[in-house]
């Protein structure tokens, strides 16, 4: 169990990359796509130019999430990605609400892939590929964006990432380009990821996955993603009613929290585990995964508010686990 494969230890410590193949995109373009999406989406979508971009949640009018997404304005459209399951709902959603307003809807899924490269190395990698200088993409903030292309003339538009538990990038290519951008990485020596590594880097990082960690149930503020989806000081959008109560009038109290959890012995738990404590059950366990960087299983879980308190023990099954903050390993690029 203490073993973590090349890719995770590249990712770690140089660079890796993986095809993001369970990813949808949208572009949305128009004179009015920004102040359209400004009052569906809680983050300020308004406020962005081009070259830059936020992550947002979509929300129903209760406050429970339709999707999380990643919005960046190209100059000339904006480009959504999210998870390729609610990429139809989302597509629906948001056609239905146009009515005189500028605005053109693409599902451009199966015409653009997108492929991350992550890591401490990312932006001199990226930047062999001809796609910016390692300079100019060190100095992208998170989310930004660029559009650049290959010595082959192959067009390219990269984002700034950190949704995989580490930083890098983005790569959007059409898809009949994307077995030659890997291929390049390939002859690069850049390892690619596996599924068993992407879940370590991301519950390492306390980053919640939708339909893992997240669903249409889910309040944002139970996730913890309040601070990076929502602003604060924007004008109205769907579902902010909700939002503004339980900060306001609740004090930002929820009835479960999104936690981590560092388990006792060597065993993974099972997503959905039961937690107790005091004789109750409190939670549950919603992904897990073996750490290497803690040489222990670690977790994600929705625990009751009054279990929150990193340090407090719980158990899982006939296992101890302690309550952590998020995220759970911080700041690392080399494996202990």
């Amino acid at each position: 169990m203490s073993q973590h494969s090349i890719a995770y230890q590249a990712a770690r410590q140089r660079a890796a990359c993986v095809e993001r193949t369970h990813r949808g995109r949208i572009v949305v373009s128009g004179a009015d796509r920004r102040s359209y999406l400004q009052g569906l989406f809680t983050n300020d979508i308004d406020a962005l130019e081009a070259g830059r971009g936020c992550y947002t949640a979509y929300l129903t009018a209760q406050g429970r999430m339709i999707a999380d997404l990643w919005v960046y304005e190209l100059g000339d459209a904006l480009l959504l990605a999210m998870l390729d399951d609610v990429t139809a709902s989302v597509l629906g959603r948001l056609d239905q609400f146009i009515f005189s307003e500028d605005v053109q809807l693409g599902d451009v899924t199966a015409t653009f892939t997108e492929i991350a490269v992550v890591g401490p190395e990312s932006a001199a990698v990226v930047a062999t590929l001809g796609s910016g200088s390692a300079d100019v993409l060190n100095a992208l903030p998170l989310h930004g964006n660029l559009r650049t292309s290959t010595p082959a003339g192959v067009a390219v538009i990269v984002t700034r990432i950190e949704d995989l538990g580490v930083s890098g990038f983005d790569l959007y290519v059409e898809r009949a380009h994307a077995g030659g951008l890997l291929g390049s990485l390939r002859q690069a020596g850049v390892p690619e990821l596996a599924s068993a590594d992407l879940d370590a880097l991301r519950i390492e990082a306390g980053v919640p996955l939708f339909h893992r960690d997240m669903d249409e149930d889910t309040i944002p503020l139970e996730a913890g993603i309040e601070s990076r989806a929502i602003s604060m000081t924007k004008g109205c959008y769907v579902g902010q009613e909700v939002i503004i109560r339980v900060l306001h009038r609740g004090h930002g109290r929820v009835v479960r929290k999104l936690v981590g959890l560092r388990v006792d012995g060597d065993d993974v738990p099972a997503a959905g585990a039961t937690i107790r404590a005091a004789d109750r059950d409190i939670g549950h366990v919603t992904s897990a995964t073996f750490s290497p960087v803690l040489q222990q299983p670690i977790a994600l879980a929705y625990v009751h508010r009054d279990f929150v308190e990193p340090g407090t023990t719980v158990t899982i099954g006939d296992r101890e686990a302690a309550i952590s903050g998020l995220p759970l390993v911080a700041g690392l690029t080399t494996v202990r």
